[in-house]
């Protein structure tokens, strides 16, 4: 069941100030406030959806148009066009890197990792 009090919901209430990097009708993209690497930054949709898989199933076309928008917007004004990574997480115990947000999101990163990546992965395969 999705948690309409996680602080992604929140961000997109307003009730969380974000360092937003584009915003449109169904989605944003902001800055992470732990980023593992150069640039790190979140796209997520405006509506209610648990996970990557939550959003591909139940969002209407204009929200996965929105969605793909937004991210695309974000590469352009961020200047990535090549050399990124784009990582969604799912489940608390998903087996690479847990989902902690249960709002679907996706990781886009470029540029140097940060030594909190290595921290991460480390704390994740202990």
């Amino acid at each position: 069941m999705y948690d309409k009090n996680n602080v992604f919901a929140k961000m997109i209430r307003g009730e969380i100030p974000t360092n937003k990097v584009f915003e449109n009708e169904h989605a944003m993209s902001f800055y992470d406030i732990n980023p593992m690497f150069q640039t790190h930054v979140l796209v997520i949709p405006k509506g209610p959806y648990q996970n990557i898989l939550d959003f591909s199933k139940n969002a209407s076309t204009d929200e996965i148009i929105g969605f793909w928008d937004c991210f695309n917007k974000t590469t352009e004004k961020l200047g990535i066009d090549c050399e990124f990574n784009c990582v969604a997480n799912a489940g608390a115990n998903a087996p690479f890197i847990k989902q902690s947000v249960f709002h679907f999101h996706l990781h886009l990163v470029a540029g140097e990792r940060k030594p909190a990546f290595h921290e991460q992965l480390a704390a994740e395969f202990k």
